[in-house]
């Protein structure tokens, strides 16, 4: 657990001075709670053992209660069996002078049961009280065991009242009757055991066939309740936050079961050592906050000079490797530190500056290379359309290449070669007017930027550098006449972008050299993919007339039952010459030139067409079907629909029509009526590619 904590605190987004601090302050939070854990438990168990003992003490505290008011029940018992008058009413079988002794007596002493039985137990008279007529009904079950024991008593239950009776025999001198005598377990009883021990104490009373329930207790309400839903059955007992440890004595009472419930708090035991307790804590947090601050004053001095190493590396990441690194002078780790970035500053520096011109300069001529000049292409476009977003400045590229530079290597070799092309850069760059660009963009091509110049400044320019090439070049008495082929492109004329600029001066290039014309201004005519942009929508024209076209349906499986309950549909060009043509050859290109809205309609009538064939008896299919911008923006679009539904007698709703969210938001009114009227005929629409609107 711990080294899951530290991994924890190394792999956060901390800074290393606030985890040193926590890192101690867990540490010793850890070795304070376990020995406060330690002290809790060492506590809590030391409480639980002083309940066991104080509830066994309890129980027998309760046995003698009980004995006491049987022994004050036997004494007057005894008293009215050894009255003279008693007797001798007994002896007469005077029953009014028996029941108003009886009553008497019972009053006298607080028996609220008494009664005199004969010889074989059986009632002869009692006091005229409803607890007296109640007992009758358990008179068998208690007294036989009482005639057989004088000196004891017996606990029985009346109704659900838990009772104590004794029973003393009437001698003269042979038992001529009994004496019995009852006094209900009340709640004076369990305040007095409560007041004696401190112990909590509850009777649970239960008769045959009956829930058992709780005729008298101390407990609160809460507790009280917690034990009638255990049916007095329970080891501990929640009052209000509080815990109750509970004892269980059974009375083996007569008539029923009478169990008592004795319940001592935990928490007046704790409290005696609450005070500890939180003596340890507040001690516990003053040496946290003390250790606390010991830790964050040692990671300061430890974190800030590699702050200042990290802000000096944040200056090294921005390539700024002019400033020294601070804390050099140090002799300690951290000066080690320091001193090895400060090496790295100046080998990045020099590594830095070697790769800048590797990158983008050409070692030979030391002119700008391929990937240095579509840089400065790209950053003067950007100039000039964040200069004037309405009135943008044109510039033009001129591309180069030499005529027959092969065949001057090849007879004079390499080496004079790369003389030569040092040669013509340097003769280029003579040429240039301010601002203009010269760079070499391999072997014996070159390339110039003419900012803020349109074609006819650049066709200017490119006439000058066709005269620099009049004059010949000679080396060690090697004199070679050299031409070029020049190609020229314009932004934003004929490019919005860097790379299709770069592209078309160079096809424009190519263009010069086959043709032996020197120049050439790029004119999308001279461009070859414009030839088949013309040619492709031919073709498709005559794909959809000779039936070239495709329906492919993928079909749609629910995951939980593994059956198809949808399929999409998709077009594919069989082309006669180029075999199965994907959708991404030609979509795009329906896209731009509209003839998208002829695929869809073409789409939805092979749809339809095949839509009966592709039903299954416990599942219908629905067939999806993409929609493009142009078709929600074509307000006789349902209108076309309805009649290839009427032609193949079809309902809209085997046809779910796919929108991409995009197409949506090109013209959202537009298209929301169209979407209104799809919708009313019947149609599902889905959104297609949710999100990239």
């Amino acid at each position: 657990m711990m080294s899951q904590l530290i991994q924890r605190l190394d792999m956060g987004g901390w800074r290393l001075s606030t985890r040193i601090v926590v890192l101690s302050l867990v540490l010793l939070m850890l070795v304070q709670a376990a020995g406060f854990l330690v002290v809790r438990a060492s506590i809590e168990r030391n409480a639980r053992t002083q309940i066991a003992t104080e509830l066994a003490l309890g129980d027998r505290v309760w046995r003698r209660l009980l004995d006491q008011n049987a022994e004050k029940l036997r004494q007057g018992a005894a008293l009215l069996s050894g009255d003279f008058g008693f007797r001798a009413a007994v002896t007469s079988d005077d029953v009014e002078t028996i029941r108003s002794a009886l009553e008497n007596q019972g009053d006298r002493i607080g028996a609220t049961v008494t009664a005199l039985l004969d010889p074989q137990l059986q009632l002869r008279a009692s006091n005229d009280t409803p607890e007296a007529q109640a007992a009758t009904e358990v008179l068998a079950q208690i007294a036989t065991p009482l005639s057989r024991n004088e000196l004891g008593g017996t606990v029985a239950l009346v109704g659900h009242t838990p009772y104590q009776f004794v029973m003393v025999p009437l001698r003269a001198p042979l038992v001529i009757g009994w004496v019995l005598m009852g006094f209900p377990i009340d709640q004076q009883l369990a305040d007095d055991m409560l007041a004696l021990s401190g112990l909590h104490i509850a009777l649970v009373t239960q008769t045959a066939g009956q829930p058992a329930q709780i005729s008298l207790s101390t407990l609160p309400q809460a507790a009280l309740v917690a034990l009638q839903t255990a049916g007095g059955k329970v080891d501990e007992l929640d009052d209000d936050g509080d815990t109750l440890v509970t004892r269980t004595l059974n009375l083996h009472a007569a008539a029923g079961s009478v169990q008592t419930v004795l319940l001592r708090s935990l928490s007046e035991v704790l409290a005696p050592f609450q005070q500890v307790q939180l003596v340890l804590l507040v001690i516990t947090v003053l040496g946290l906050l003390l250790f606390g601050l010991g830790s964050a004053w040692t990671a300061l001095r430890v974190t800030t000079p590699l702050r200042s190493l990290v802000h000096n590396a944040e200056r090294l990441g921005k390539g700024q490797y002019d400033q020294p690194i601070q804390h050099t002078e140090r002799r300690d780790e951290i000066g080690d530190l320091a001193n090895a970035f400060d090496r790295m500053r100046k080998n990045i520096s020099q590594k830095q500056d070697e790769i800048q011109k590797q990158a983008y300069w050409d070692r030979l001529t030391r002119l700008r290379n391929r990937v240095g000049f579509r840089n400065d292409v790209k950053e003067a476009i950007a100039n000039s359309q964040a200069h004037d977003a309405y009135m943008q400045t044109p510039l033009a590229v001129i591309t180069l290449n030499l005529d027959r530079f092969k065949h001057v290597n090849d007879i004079l070799g390499y080496a004079l070669g790369d003389r030569l092309l040092v040669a013509v850069a340097e003769r280029l760059h003579a040429r240039m007017e301010d601002g203009a660009l010269v760079a070499r963009l391999g072997g014996d091509e070159f390339s110039i930027l003419l900012p803020h110049a349109d074609a006819e400044a650049a066709m200017a320019m490119a006439a000058r550098i066709a005269n620099a090439f009049e004059a010949p070049l000679s080396f060690d008495d090697q004199t070679v006449d050299l031409s070029a082929s020049m190609g020229i492109a314009c932004w934003p004329q004929h490019a919005t972008d860097t790379d299709t600029l770069l592209g078309r001066a160079e096809v424009a290039m190519y263009v010069a050299k086959r043709k032996t014309t020197v120049l050439q201004l790029y004119d999308p005519a001279l461009d070859s993919s414009s030839k088949q942009t013309l040619s492709l929508l031919s073709e498709l024209r005559h794909a959809v007339e000779h039936n070239e076209l495709r329906l492919f349906l993928q079909p749609k499986i629910a995951l939980d039952s593994g059956k198809v309950i949808a399929a999409e549909a998709l077009v594919r060009w069989q082309h006669p010459l180029r075999g199965l043509v994907p959708p991404d050859a030609f979509i795009p290109f329906a896209e731009q030139t509209g003839f998208v809205r002829q695929l869809t309609l073409w789409m939805f009538d092979e749809a339809a067409r095949q839509w009966a064939g592709l039903q299954l008896p416990d599942q219908p299919l629905r067939i999806s079907v993409n929609l493009s911008t142009r078709d929600l923006l074509d307000l006789d679009f349902p209108a076309r629909l309805d009649l290839l539904l009427a032609k193949h007698q079809v309902a809209p709703e085997g046809f779910c029509l796919e929108i991409t969210e995009s197409a949506i938001m090109d013209d959202p009114l537009r298209a929301e009526g169209t979407l209104k009227r799809l919708s009313d005929r019947g149609f599902k629409l889905s959104i297609d590619d949710f999100g990239t609107g």
